[in-house]
């Protein structure tokens, strides 16, 4: 008579835990907070190894480096300018008006990332796309 294996049965395997971790939508929106989640996801794994996550941040670093560039011009010309009576009238608004614009854009910029969709900031967006390889 052959001899007949005895077999144990085995547990039921629990199902697949979530991965732990942002979506690739999360991460790309909270890449654009300020520029410092921006440098973790491009400084950390799984982060830096998905091209579009690496274009978001690389484009919310670009985005800060602009926004910081043009207030202190505007301050230089503020400055340059208040020495003629009068033009602090203009030059205050127009200090105000460029803000409000990187406060849109930024805010356009945000939501749409969340949302899965990618803006490309005309200047930037190249910049972005070459230094992450995100072609989307």
């Amino acid at each position: 008579m052959p001899e007949q294996m005895e077999q144990t049965p085995q547990p039921p395997q629990a199902p697949p835990a979530p991965s732990a971790g942002l979506t690739e939508n999360a991460t790309c929106g909270l890449a654009y907070v300020t520029f410092i989640p921006a440098i973790i996801f491009l400084a950390t794994a799984p982060y830096n190894q998905n091209p579009k996550v690496k274009f978001h941040s690389w484009q919310s670093i670009a985005l800060t480096v602009c926004a910081i560039v043009v207030q202190v011009a505007l301050m230089i010309v503020d400055v340059v300018l208040a020495m003629v009576p009068g033009l602090i009238f203009i030059t205050a608004p127009l200090g105000l008006l460029v803000w409000f614009g990187f406060f849109v854009l930024w805010l356009i910029v945000i939501i749409n990332a969340f949302n899965g969709k990618t803006i490309k900031i005309p200047v930037i967006a190249p910049f972005a796309a070459k230094q992450s390889g995100y072609q989307g």
